[in-house]
């Protein structure tokens, strides 16, 4: 009996001090964010630059983080397929989405979509910034942007702008510079950058908005032109070339990739990603490399991102609907 009683007195004692100790220290045992690997949802094909930029993050915060960062693409119209699958996944930080200003414009390009990026997702920061580039012929009579105005103002109706497909950022870019300028052009669809290109070179189109990386070529071999870029200060990767808010005062069409989580992500969570990242895109390998293909690499707080895509929802779907492009 006396050999039982010192059992449970033990036993009792060891309890009250299990009970005792502090209320953190389950949390503290937990392992910390990363503890296995990250994969990071593109809505985008393998090769292209969101893809290419993207990699090279993921390489460099798998080297600051010790855990793998992964990517994967889902290509699909307005970014559903890869949404969908970021939204439906763990809110704990090992599935991630890049979002792009063309999540934003597919708020008000499609009917109806099965998420919604402001409320279903949690911002964690920007990537890279990036500007259209206006582009002529080498041997256009249009000079500048402001002899393509003149003319256009001189003769309505009778010169063409191409882009890429329509509800494309380049598109739409289009769109807003036809309206902001006040002029009565043809905004002319095709279905790859090179047939825009090409189109250039061959005068059934005068003037073409695309991205630097896909005009790289052809800026390098003389080929074509730039003649503006759409962001609010000068390119860096295009010395010299002025913007077009110097000739359109006021325009502005700055195109961004950013990384989210699914809503509910632990805000410790996020803030590990956020610093990651904002150390990983300051590295001057990184922004050399970004900036060949036209890529401004910045990250940002979680507040200033998401800001961005509430104004791009509302910027762009005033631009589908005064350029009354039907919805999908």
């Amino acid at each position: 009996m006396f050999r039982r009683a010192v059992l449970h007195s033990l036993a009792a004692a060891a309890l009250g001090a299990v009970l005792s100790l502090p209320a953190t220290l389950p949390a503290a045992a937990q392992a910390k964010y990363p503890d296995r690997p990250v994969k990071i949802v593109l809505p985008f094909g393998a090769g292209g630059v969101a893809d290419v930029t993207t990699r090279l993050v993921a390489d460099k915060l798998s080297e600051k983080l010790g855990q793998r960062f992964v990517v994967e693409n889902m290509p699909g119209a307005g970014g559903i397929t890869a949404a969908r699958a970021v939204q439906q996944a763990p809110a704990d930080g090992y599935t991630l989405a890049l979002f792009s200003n063309g999540t934003a414009v597919s708020v008000g390009l499609f009917k109806s979509l099965p998420f919604d990026p402001v409320k279903d997702f949690a911002p964690v920061s920007s990537m890279g910034y990036f500007d259209l580039i206006f582009v002529t012929a080498a041997d256009s009579p249009y000079k500048t942007l402001a002899d393509f105005i003149k003319a256009a103002k001189a003769k309505p109706g009778t010169l063409n702008l191409g882009t890429i497909a329509s509800g494309s950022t380049q598109n739409l870019g289009a769109e807003l510079f036809k309206t902001s300028a006040g002029i009565d052009i043809f905004i002319v669809p095709f279905k790859t950058s090179g047939e825009v290109l090409l189109g250039l070179q061959r005068n059934d189109v005068q003037l073409a908005a695309e991205f630097y990386a896909a005009a790289r070529g052809n800026l390098n071999s003389k080929a074509i032109v730039a003649v503006g870029t759409s962001g609010p200060k000068q390119a860096e990767y295009l010395p010299g070339v002025p913007t077009v808010a110097s000739t359109v005062p006021g325009f502005d069409v700055t195109s961004w990739n950013a990384i989210f989580a699914p809503a509910g992500t632990p805000a410790d969570v996020v803030a590990t990603l956020n610093k990651a990242l904002n150390e990983v895109l300051a590295d001057p390998e990184i922004r050399k490399k970004a900036l060949e293909m036209g890529i401004d690499a910045r990250g940002s707080t979680p507040a200033e991102i998401q800001q961005r895509l509430k104004d791009d929802i509302v910027k762009w779907s005033k631009v589908i609907a005064d350029a009354k492009i039907e919805k999908r």
